[in-house]
């Protein structure tokens, strides 16, 4: 049986709106991305949303609207992808890593002894789709004391008067914290529309702006739409229903807009993601926990606890008492079954770039410990019970075949 690790959700509602797009003539930025923001308000209740053409261009987009430059401080988790970080070095900042928790997301106590007066912004990673503490970060940075520590040296960083909040949400659109949608404890939540998403749009990226009220919402919505169009104060879409074609650059803008043929993509999936492709990752989810619990290997992981519940992106399988080589091994038994599956995921300090600059996963043991018993198992709507069946069986019969649940050993470091 061949099972692939997160095809795009793809049904005929989705090649309908893409055709309507195509036929339509106009298939770069225009009504089909504001519809989609529209529609990323409605599901978030978030005060504005920025459609961008990635990720990592909207957390570039929104620490230069903060002014983080160089001799700043970004506080970012050691496990997450290495784009998390990399928006950060871009802006000639500096990311200060930190462990993390057990499930996953950023610790809180770190972040606490990693506050200087450099620190602008912490940036919390949803990993799998579960929300991070923000209830503690937030109490964190809005202590008198850590915000006495803060220094500002931008306008918005004075209107703010505190360390910027930030969640990398590229796995959590749908997660919830309390009754309400988790990105809307963040001052700024980026969510990922990246081809193997809960909703894709092939490549994207939303911001949701959540900003306190000193912030006008309406006037960082407008700026930061001509900001990601080159600074450019008309679109095409603008000029081409009437609006002139004299245009101005206003600021030294980035060109990370999204085109109308990816946003159409989303916007299919959109409409129908809480009540039916949600509910579909979710079903699945619990099936797994269910059946590997029988079992004393089984590391569950967080789907729900009182505060958050995820958004069931990944199912992160770990296994007791293994090593690194013994995951490995057990990988390379389901690839031979024909189940695809991944890691999320290998530590920024193990990564060359990172290491080379000084990070050191020894550092970092818990995110070193979750990495190494970690694998990643297929989880979308389109999955059947006969192939989830499968993959269960298969992962119990690997696990058994591979591990025989030795005791505890020594953390062997791979870099």
């Amino acid at each position: 049986m061949k099972i692939p690790f997160s095809p795009p959700f793809i049904d005929q509602s989705v090649i309908d709106q893409v055709l309507d797009t195509l036929q339509s003539n106009w298939i770069t930025t225009g009504p089909k991305v504001k519809a989609l923001e529209q529609e990323i308000v409605k599901l978030t209740d978030s005060k504005a949303a920025i459609c961008v053409n990635s990720w990592s261009s909207g957390a570039l987009l929104m620490l230069k609207w903060f002014g983080i430059k160089e001799g700043d401080e970004v506080i970012v988790p050691a496990y997450t992808y290495c784009a998390t970080a990399l928006s950060v070095m871009h802006c000639g900042a500096t990311p200060v890593m930190v462990d993390i928790n057990d499930d996953f997301t950023i610790d809180p106590a770190e972040i606490m002894k990693a506050i200087t007066p450099r620190t602008k912004a912490i940036i919390g990673v949803d990993i799998a789709g579960l929300p991070c503490e923000y209830q503690v970060i937030k109490s964190i940075i809005t202590d008198p004391v850590i915000q006495s520590l803060f220094t500002a040296s931008s306008e918005k960083q004075q209107r703010l008067g505190r360390i910027l909040l930030i969640a990398d949400a590229a796995h959590s659109i749908g997660a919830s914290y309390g009754d309400r949608a988790s990105i809307l404890m963040s001052d700024i939540g980026i969510f990922s529309f990246h081809a193997v998403k809960n909703i894709t749009t092939a490549e994207g990226g939303c911001v949701c702006l959540n900003l306190p009220e000193a912030f006008d919402t309406a006037s960082e919505y407008n700026f930061l739409k001509i900001f990601s169009l080159n600074g450019q104060n008309k679109d095409a879409f603008l000029k081409n229903n009437g609006a002139g074609w004299r245009y101005d650059i206003l600021y030294p803008g980035l060109k990370i807009n999204m085109p109308d043929i990816c946003a159409a993509i989303g916007l299919a999936q959109i409409v129908k993601y809480k009540e039916d492709l949600l509910a579909l990752r979710k079903a699945i989810a619990l099936k797994y926990d269910e059946s590997f619990r029988l079992f004393d290997w089984f590391i569950p992981p967080v789907l729900k606890d009182k505060d958050r519940e995820s958004s069931y992106h990944l199912f992160p399988l770990r296994i007791k008492n293994i090593i690194e080589l013994q995951r490995d091994r057990i990988i390379e038994r389901l690839m031979a079954k024909g189940i695809v599956v991944n890691v999320h995921f290998i530590p920024l300090p193990m990564l060359t770039l990172f290491n080379d600059l000084g990070y050191n996963i020894k550092d970092y043991p818990n995110a070193y410990k979750q990495y190494s018993s970690e694998i990643s198992l297929p989880i979308y709507p389109q999955l059947t019970n006969e192939q989830s069946d499968f993959i269960i069986q298969s992962v119990i019969e690997a696990v058994v075949a591979e591990v025989g649940l030795d005791s505890m050993v020594e953390p062997v470091y791979t870099v």
